[in-house]
């Protein structure tokens, strides 16, 4: 099989990454693509954008799958044009990926199909802005309605800050804050069977402690020791499975990934938001972790055959990534720098450990320089957390990027705590 990819980041590079160790593919492909991806698959420049551009490429290729990236593009409708060529394509319909494109209107696919949700404002006016802050009280959680690259969510103690942000998004959801621990579950869907995958941990906050302004992601890790064992199966009976179903009552079924960030409350499991595609970082530990070939798997979405899908075979082991991002990340970064040690992680670390490449580019002498606010993931793999956090650790010490910043406490605690309850149990 051909595969298409559209996209050019971190997540892009896992999936190509993957896509490149299943025997089923015959030839890899990636439009726009970058400096790492280029590695594992042969680039193709195209505006990710524009859904004839990529049909026509797509065709051009003989590709017998296209698996779209990125959220922008699906919700440009990129998605239904390769479709309409009759070519599978991974990724949902313009109108499903509205449950990303739209927090209103994925506020109300999960009001009628009765998934659980934090209770939240549509505001339009600094009224109802003002009258939804004080309905709700600190910390105050403001969401721009639209799509925002990861930085449109505001969480804050400061109501001047939250009406700030509200005013500057045009429509906003203003939401109840929720407590306790955040989860990310992915799900494959052809529109009526749901496939959970295995669910992960993200860190947004740019600091260590979680502290500093929310970011795309910093690093993450899989799988949770500390989740029910029941988290899975629940998540898919009352938040995937309903969704799912809701959107196909609708006449816009979703067939792709649907993502759902989760927040497990001393009220239970509820929805934080979804999104309409693998999210980076966890997409990088959650394939790191999956045995099943990936191709076979999106082409089942995509055709409608998911039903007959063995179950999905996963390492027993655990996975960390570490994002490298540029100075002055989630403001304006400062690219252009030189990224050195990348060759020294590839053969003192790898296979178990590998850098996925995100903002990066080639110069005209083929050095890799930093293109964008988060450069680089860091990801490995090991027996448990610790040995998996250590190993990406090793290698993001490797690395040299002037003004770079990381995480230092990716998968800390949680590694600590699997450590001690482990040999608790020894000791019993």
């Amino acid at each position: 099989m051909k595969v298409l990819v559209i996209g050019g980041g971190a997540r892009e590079h896992a999936l190509c990454r993957s896509l490149s160790l299943d025997p089923d593919v015959t030839a890899l492909y990636c439009a726009p693509g970058n400096a790492g991806i280029a590695e594992v698959a042969e680039l193709r420049s195209v505006d990710a954008l524009d859904g004839a551009a990529v049909a026509a490429l797509a065709a051009d290729l003989g590709a017998g799958l296209v698996v779209v990236g990125p959220e922008a593009p699906l919700v440009a409708g990129v998605a239904d044009a390769v479709r309409a060529r009759g070519i599978p394509v991974f990724g949902p319909s313009a109108q499903a990926a509205r449950l990303e494109g739209s927090k209103a209107f994925a506020k109300d696919v999960m009001a009628a199909a009765g998934v659980p949700t934090a209770r939240s404002y549509v505001c339009t006016t600094a009224e109802e802005i003002d009258a939804a802050l004080d309905a709700f009280g600190a910390p105050y959680v403001v969401k721009d309605d639209g799509l925002a690259a990861g930085k449109g969510v505001v969480v804050t103690e400061d109501a001047a800050v939250a009406r700030a942000h509200a005013l500057a998004c045009g429509q906003t959801v203003i939401e109840e804050f929720l407590d306790g621990p955040e989860v990310s579950l992915f799900a494959i869907t052809d529109g009526e069977s749901v496939v959970p995958l295995q669910p992960a941990q993200d860190f947004k906050r740019a600091l260590d402690g979680d502290a500093g302004p929310n970011t795309g992601g910093m690093g993450a890790y899989s799988p949770l020791p500390w989740a029910d064992p029941q988290l899975v199966d629940e998540v898919l009976a009352t938040v995937l499975q309903p969704t799912v179903d809701e959107l196909r009552r609708r006449g816009t079924p979703f067939s792709g990934l649907l993502y759902a960030g989760l927040a497990i409350t001393s009220r239970g499991v509820r929805v934080i938001e979804f999104n309409a595609r693998f999210g980076d970082p966890e997409t990088q530990v959650v394939l790191a972790r999956l045995k099943t070939p990936l191709a076979g798997l999106l082409h089942a979405a995509a055709t409608g055959t998911l039903a007959a899908v063995p179950p999905l075979r996963w390492s027993d082991g655990a996975a960390v990534t570490v994002v490298i991002a540029s100075h002055n990340y989630p403001g304006t970064p400062r690219t252009g720098d030189p990224i050195e040690g990348l060759a020294a992680v590839a053969e003192q670390d790898g296979p178990k450990a590998y850098v996925l490449h995100a903002g990066t580019a080639q110069d005209a002498s083929g050095a890799v320089l930093s293109a964008g606010g988060r450069v680089l993931s860091v990801t490995a793999t090991g027996a448990d957390l610790t040995a998996a956090r250590d190993r990406a650790y090793r290698a993001v010490g490797r690395i040299s990027l002037d003004g770079s910043q990381h995480r230092t406490d990716i998968a800390r605690q949680a590694a600590a705590d699997a450590d001690r309850e482990a040999n608790a149990g020894a000791q019993a």
